[in-house]
């Protein structure tokens, strides 16, 4: 039955996906924000047919932890879900992603429209650079909210953290709070993965870390932070995996749990 209801809802996900596509694709002509609305029904939408099919529930705690103005939102990233169910807490968000997105026929484009920023992996310092100089202008000028993973990449629930420089980097540069994020979205929706689990993704805005901290300080505090608390949603999580007679994903019940 968890095959079966993980293959309609990843039906349900492309075929709904495709249908606000088409509907973006009207918005070009105006202004952002008519696609950045198209966005949120995507995203909500998304969230009610896995709610659906699926049986998961999302919890988001902290929402008023987010201050006003140009910030930057530092998530930890285990799944394909939080971007875009984190769309669902942003006023004006812009993404750093990988740049070969932008080049995805329609989807690529609606990124290009509403300003998210690429990033080239494969040249390093440069891009780190170009990413700067662009996000000076979005949250300066534009007030926008930042939403980068300070990863990198997906990263399994429960694996060992692998946080990059380039936060730390956009911080010191920035100047503006930065509001750790954690989550547990891995478990019910693995990377690599066909299977959606039943359940409660749970995601936890904390306070934010205002301006002005050393940079080895703030990487440090950064990763405790967010570590700390994945690491006790996911032993929530899989309690509530465990209650409901759904098997955890392989790589946690293969892997010591945290704090174990």
């Amino acid at each position: 039955m968890l095959l079966i209801r993980s293959l309609l809802f990843n039906v349900a996900f492309y075929l709904n996906l495709s249908f606000w596509l088409l509907a973006a694709m009207m918005t070009m002509v105006l202004p952002a924000r008519f696609l950045l609305k198209v966005a949120l029904c995507w995203a909500q939408t998304s969230l009610w047919w896995m709610r659906v099919i699926v049986g998961t529930r999302y919890e988001i705690k902290g929402v008023e932890n987010i201050p006003p103005g140009g910030i930057i939102m530092a998530a930890k990233h285990q799944s394909t879900w939080e971007t875009f169910a984190l769309i669902t807490v942003f006023r004006n968000p812009v993404y750093i992603l990988k740049r070969e997105l932008t080049w995805l026929p329609f989807f690529g484009w609606c990124l290009l429209k509403l300003r998210m920023i690429p990033v080239d992996r494969g040249a390093r310092s440069r891009a780190l650079q170009a990413v700067t100089r662009r996000a000076k202008v979005e949250l300066g000028q534009n007030g926008r909210q930042l939403m980068i993973f300070p990863e990198g990449t997906r990263r399994p629930a429960g694996a060992e953290p692998a946080y990059k420089y380039g936060v730390t980097h956009l911080y010191t540069e920035l100047g503006v709070p930065c509001v750790p994020v954690a989550l547990n979205a891995g478990l019910f929706w693995p990377r690599r993965s066909l299977i959606k689990r039943p359940g409660t993704i749970k995601v936890e805005i904390m306070p934010a870390i205002q301006p002005g901290m050393d940079k080895a300080a703030f990487h440090a505090l950064l990763q405790e932070q967010i570590e700390t608390a994945s690491n006790r949603l996911l032993a929530d999580g899989l309690a509530e995996l465990e209650r409901l007679g759904v098997p955890a994903p392989v790589s946690i019940r293969q892997e010591p749990q945290p704090g174990a």
